[in-house]
């Protein structure tokens, strides 16, 4: 899931062993990471031009004469200047380390035992290996900020890896420092199911025009400036026939609520905003009056295939189990848009 919301669809055969065999988040992130460090190490570290100061003898790049007087280098035969530098010791490998460095004190590796103290061990081992790149305090949006190459495919995927570890290091509502724990980011987790779902759906759908955060005009004339942006997650439309699906991701265990005589219904917020992208583009052809609106939840406490007619719109509620083997969360999200015949239930 991971692989496909960072666009990384090449790797994903690569590693579903590792995704199978890792006992917790934190150890899949880990190994994988540390894979990738320990190829680029034997390769060689990604190197760019970095701006150092120095007290040299002779003259290079720029001599800073306040400097130079200041600790009277010129009497010594030297000068303060400063200069680029091609070198390792850049922001991108200095990310990695903290971030290599902070999963070896707090990641969470599953129960004790000997293969989390090995992870542990081959985390640490890199971090000295490392040993030449500063150390910093690592900052989230590193993945945004740093422009990689088209040969550098592993520091993509590496960056992403860190973004995510450190986005899963906010604030927490509890005292003290922020854990390592995947129920603390719901709204991370929400945009990797959401970018997961649009990237797998546009590598696999055949025969579809996939549009990830598609932003839906509204039905108005003139311009209304305090107007809220509409913007549906998925908008889809087949090239065959023309049919059109609104496809809202929701990661939420709640996909049912509790009323207030006990028992459960859909969540009626959820169904109000696919309702409303559906109504609201039915100006735009023939094809949005009849669009079928699909909202898609993780599977927790309740499997869900449900579906209803409301004003020649058909709305579906599905979930996908992401729990299960590979091969069935792909063949569940495939069926999800391609099938509109099949009936389900709780």
């Amino acid at each position: 899931m991971l692989l496909y919301a960072w666009g990384e669809t090449a790797a994903v055969e690569r590693w579903r062993r590792e995704a199978e065999a890792a006992p917790s988040l934190d150890a899949l992130l880990a190994s994988v990471l540390a894979r990738l460090v320990e190829q680029r190490l034997r390769a060689g570290l990604g190197r760019g031009y970095e701006v150092e100061a120095a007290s040299i003898r002779g003259i290079r790049g720029r001599v800073d004469f306040e400097q130079s007087l200041k600790t009277l280098e010129f009497e010594r035969g030297k000068a303060y200047c400063r200069f680029h530098a091609f070198t390792a010791d850049i922001p991108r490998n200095r990310t990695i380390r903290a971030v290599l460095d902070r999963l070896a004190q707090a990641g969470a590796f599953g129960p004790s035992s000997g293969r989390a103290a090995a992870l542990r061990q081959r985390l640490r081992r890199l971090v000295r290996d490392l040993d030449g790149i500063t150390p910093v305090p690592p900052r989230q949006g590193v993945a945004a900020r740093e422009t990689t190459g088209r040969n550098d495919g592993d520091y993509r995927l590496m960056l992403a890896i860190c973004e995510l570890v450190l986005r899963r290091q906010m604030p927490t509502e509890a005292g003290g420092a922020g854990s390592l724990g995947l129920d603390r980011d719901t709204l991370t987790l929400h945009a990797v199911f959401e970018r997961f779902v649009a990237t797998f759906l546009r590598a696999r759908l055949s025969g579809w025009h996939v549009q990830p955060q598609k932003v839906l005009a509204w039905p108005t004339s003139g311009t209304l400036p305090l107007l809220p942006t509409m913007q549906a997650d998925l908008v889809l439309q087949e090239a065959s026939t023309g049919r059109i699906v609104v496809l809202d991701t929701k990661f939420t265990a709640a996909s049912l609520v509790a009323n207030r005589f006990g028992g459960h219904r859909l969540d009626s917020s959820h169904l109000y905003q696919i309702y409303a992208y559906l109504r609201s583009q039915e100006e735009v052809s023939a094809a949005h009056r009849r669009a079928t609106g699909i909202l898609l939840y993780p599977a927790a406490a309740w499997h869900l295939s449900e579906r209803m007619e409301v004003q020649g719109h058909l709305i579906r509620v599905e979930t996908v189990d992401l729990a299960r083997p590979w091969p069935e969360v792909e063949n569940r999200l495939l069926a999800a848009v391609r099938d509109g015949e099949e009936g389900g239930g709780t």
